[in-house]
């Protein structure tokens, strides 16, 4: 294994930590002007998002509106009502992204499928790496800033869903995550880094509280003059 991804993981808790853990959930406050192109400004303004950290599912409460939650699997997104009755449900939701680019507006269930598999992996970082089927590779270092950090070129498994099956992190010398790139495949291919900052300690765990996501220009660095997505994490709940 990587010995830049085993600074990492020990940097964010460490791999015995992180194996006791059976739920997360984050209270979360998210803005950016992707929101108000997919028609959803606003949605995720205060909510909280449930995790299992060892396989893919999500929850997030309330979704839309009061009384209501999502749920989100790989292969299933679905709306339930208060007492978790199915109002709506959509199987292989991926597909569902097909043609799509950057305007393209979206329904609930893209929502519930988009916002359910970016936070597991946003919330699993750099944990969900040692699951079977994940390709790690150290790269050549990055300077930022005259900060100069290691990178892992992360090629994700076909039954992992994520932004891209390529991904690349960035860890100071600390190895504290700093960066995300990826291209949101199901938007048509956009290329966008994620910055992570402000990292805290809950139970036992290290996570980024704030991030903020900017497109990339052709020398790599990111185009500040928009944030296409910000996330705060008020807190977080390891049971």
């Amino acid at each position: 294994m990587s010995d830049l991804l085993e600074l990492a993981v020990a940097a964010h808790g460490g791999w015995d930590r992180w194996r006791e853990v059976k739920k997360l959930t984050a209270r979360i406050s998210v803005a950016g002007t992707m929101w108000h192109l997919k028609g959803w400004a606003g949605v995720f303004s205060d909510v909280a998002v449930s995790i299992d950290p060892h396989r893919q599912h999500a929850e997030f409460w309330p979704f839309i509106k009061a009384g209501h939650h999502s749920e989100y699997e790989p292969a299933r997104t679905a709306i339930l009502g208060d007492r978790c009755e199915v109002l709506q449900a959509r199987e292989q939701p991926r597909l569902a992204f097909q043609g799509h680019v950057i305007q393209t507006p979206w329904d609930a269930q893209h929502l519930a499928y988009f916002s359910g598999y970016a936070m597991w992996t946003y919330l699993t970082t750099p944990f969900l790496f040692g699951l079977p089927g994940f390709i790690v590779e150290e790269i050549e270092p990055w300077d930022e800033h005259a900060e100069i950090w290691r990178r892992l070129k992360v090629t994700f498994p076909p039954s992992v869903a994520s932004h891209s099956t390529e991904q690349i992190f960035y860890f100071d010398a600390g190895g504290n995550l700093r960066r995300h790139d990826y291209s949101v495949e199901i938007m048509g291919g956009t290329s966008s880094a994620n910055y992570a900052t402000e990292p805290r300690t809950f139970g036992g765990l290290v996570f980024p509280t704030k991030r903020r996501v900017y497109s990339i220009g052709p020398d790599n660095r990111p185009i500040l003059d928009r944030v296409a997505v910000a996330i705060d994490i008020n807190g977080i709940d390891v049971e």
